[in-house]
């Protein structure tokens, strides 16, 4: 009898071998650990030898398994271009996507990673600015789509989350309770850095600027390092950051929306199925995070 290689099988052998733990192979396939384990097993079974075998914490390829990962390499790229080229051969150009950078690292490397899996003729351009300078590139054409966050009550575009917005602090230090308290903003221009300091100043705490940065990686390191509190969507607090309770005397701001929106007149099909990836990709992330 002949035996079939499941091609969610060697894409999961692939993801173990690349990854080095179970754990983040269910991260990169969007399955449970426990899941990832039963294909491992069926996946054993069909070939007859066991691929893997665990030393400590590390998971390490067998002699066969060596062998059948490089087969599942070339057999996924195959069965990859076979469906791009039969299945959608009309879908080639490029779309050019904005976002916050604090967006980029979150939400969009699995989805652009399935995207290309599927798509490989499309281009993807993806262009990094705050959502205040998203919005008018939006407009004038030079964007097709753009991941942005929406001020409560002018929210427009296709909603992909509405989360909690939190104050955030370094795990292991105490920035949060010095007076005036040190704060890590983003540029002027910014909804998030004109929420905290009107619900600051409305709460009558007293606050300094300490860094102001257009970059999401400079506020992480200031607040990691218990330089500086922040605010930022629940989401995408970083290690090293934690979000600060009700207990902690510190005002409520709006949540976070984040929106897709499309450029007035893009209407192309690569156009259409990237913005359907985003969503469903978001929509994959809620189920996960529930």
């Amino acid at each position: 009898m002949a035996t079939n290689l499941d091609t969610d099988l060697l894409r999961t052998l692939v993801a173990i071998a690349d990854s080095g733990s179970f754990t983040r192979a269910g991260e990169l396939v969007h399955r449970t650990q426990s899941a990832v384990s039963m294909q491992v097993k069926r996946l054993e079974e069909a070939v007859g030898k066991p691929v893997f075998q665990r030393e400590g914490r590390s998971v390490l390829l067998t002699s066969e398994g060596e062998a059948l990962l490089g087969y599942a390499r070339r057999i996924l790229k195959l069965h990859e271009e076979a469906v791009a080229t039969l299945m959608q051969p009309e879908l080639v150009g490029t779309v050019r996507v904005g976002t916050p950078d604090d967006y980029v690292m979150r939400f969009l490397p699995g989805i652009l990673t399935r995207f290309a899996q599927d798509y490989p003729r499309i281009q993807v351009e993806v262009h990094c600015d705050p959502s205040y300078a998203l919005l008018p590139r939006l407009d004038q054409g030079e964007l097709d789509l753009a991941l942005v966050t929406c001020q409560p009550g002018k929210e427009s575009g296709e909603i992909l989350r509405r989360e909690p917005t939190v104050w955030a602090t370094s795990e292991r230090h105490l920035a949060h309770e010095e007076d005036p308290l040190p704060l890590a903003l983003f540029q002027k221009g910014c909804f998030l850095r004109d929420w905290i300091l009107q619900a600051l100043d409305e709460a009558g705490r007293s606050y300094r600027i300490a860094y102001s940065t257009p970059s999401i990686t400079g506020i992480h390191a200031a607040v990691s390092a218990g330089l500086a509190v922040t605010a930022l969507a629940r989401s995408i607090l970083p290690p090293g950051v934690r979000a600060l309770t009700g207990q902690s005397g510190f005002p409520r701001l709006p949540p976070t929306v984040i929106a897709l929106r499309r450029a007035p007149g893009a209407r192309s099909k690569a156009i259409d199925c990237l913005a359907g990836y985003i969503a469903e990709g978001f929509r994959i992330d809620d189920a996960n995070a529930a």
